[in-house]
């Protein structure tokens, strides 16, 4: 059975921050090369799933979407960004850059029900004929057109019931927002907020639960998200401790070229003649540009001492704090999607400086492998 077949969007609400954003708070540019806008520039995504077993009688999926709206709007406060929508503006060249207009329009936050238990869907997850067919149906997302960039949001969060009592967490994020690496430090943070919301609120249930405000199963099923490219690519990441690089005006290009060819010879296959690389310093404008590998010069891609293969162990982090407090998930899995013709090099400068982190992302036409999984005894 396919968790397709079964799974039904029931509730898709809007989440804005609790607190009016302060005008004064500049929006956010991103520097587009070349100045036409590729449809590709707006296609990527981070895509994060938890799963967990019911913890007790009263734990369900119902409650936790309802906490989740809760302190989800109080965290918004601190990243603003994330309620935001994109916008076209033109470019001191003439051309048109991308802004993150800081409108608090929201995030989507979806409630879905699925006829399938949590234990044939770990078990489908495990088999290999249906690997990139079983995750992408728990995470919602809803293209981002050019056309209508001002009405799409750029985060959504989507909680699933299974038949068994136990539910999913899957938040999906543009990658234009922000990198998987302060993306996941958001959320740790977000969900320390949230496990002690829970913790000292007198109520038992939330103010915007769900089977309270509207009978289930009388309503008709809403539209999950209209998407082409949620499945997973292959990635490798990188770091780089900075004091070894001589910072000229083609590092970045000459490191994309150096870990192209580190992560074809890794995985074993090309990733293709064209890339978009996006470079993210601390407090700076993202700069995205489209790059072919035939521009690289391969007299670059000299071994660097300090270049070591990292893992999403190094994106995650060590520290296992989820929702649910000490209720840990059963199942965890991250990838960035997949876009069929196009790979992908993100350069993300750490806050201290002191190393790149360098992620390449192979864009397959068929379906690539999810790039962590972790199971909880």
């Amino acid at each position: 059975m396919s968790i397709s077949n079964t799974n039904s969007i029931v509730s898709i609400q809007t989440v804005v921050p609790i607190r009016p954003t302060d005008p004064i708070i500049n929006s956010c540019r991103i520097s587009v090369s070349p100045p036409k806008l590729d449809p590709n520039i707006l296609g990527r995504q981070f895509h994060l799933i938890l799963c967990y077993n019911k913890a007790s009688d009263e734990d369900s999926g119902w409650l936790m979407a309802g906490w989740i709206k809760e302190s989800l709007s109080i965290a918004l406060c601190e990243l603003p960004m994330l309620a935001g929508r994109l916008r076209l503006r033109e470019s001191q060249d003439g051309g048109q850059d991308l802004q993150i207009v800081l409108n608090d329009s929201g995030i989507r936050l979806a409630e879905a029900t699925t006829e399938m238990k949590l234990a044939d869907f770990l078990d489908l997850e495990g088999k290999k004929e249906a690997e990139g067919e079983v995750d992408v149906e728990v995470v919602f997302w809803e293209d981002v057109l050019e056309h209508n960039l001002q009405f799409s949001p750029l985060f959504y969060v989507q909680v699933t019931n299974f038949s068994c009592g136990g539910y999913s967490i899957g938040i999906s994020c543009s990658l234009l927002l922000a990198d998987p690496f302060a993306l996941t430090g958001f959320l740790k943070r977000w969900i320390n907020n949230h496990n002690t919301l829970v913790s000292q609120t007198n109520a038992s249930k939330p103010i915007c639960y769900l089977p309270k405000l509207r009978k289930l199963g009388n309503s008709k099923a809403l539209l999950s998200g209209i998407n082409t490219n949620k499945y997973p690519a292959q990635s490798v990441i990188f770091k780089i401790p900075t004091k070894i690089l001589n910072l000229d005006k083609n590092v970045y290009k000459n490191l994309a070229g150096l870990c192209i060819d580190e992560a074809e010879h890794k995985i074993g296959r090309k990733m293709g003649s064209k890339f978009s690389l996006s470079v993210k310093k601390s407090h700076e404008v993202l700069k995205v540009e489209k790059c072919s590998t035939e521009c690289l010069n391969e007299k670059t891609f000299c071994t660097v001492n300090g270049l070591t293969c990292g893992g999403w162990d190094d994106v995650l982090g060590a520290d296992e704090t989820w929702f649910n407090g000490e209720n840990k998930p059963a199942y965890v899995s991250c990838w960035i999607n997949s876009i069929s013709d196009e790979g992908s090099v993100m350069i993300i400068v750490a806050d201290d400086e002191e190393i790149f982190v360098m992620q390449i992302i192979r864009g397959l036409k068929e379906t690539g492998l999810y790039e962590k999984r972790k199971c909880q005894d």
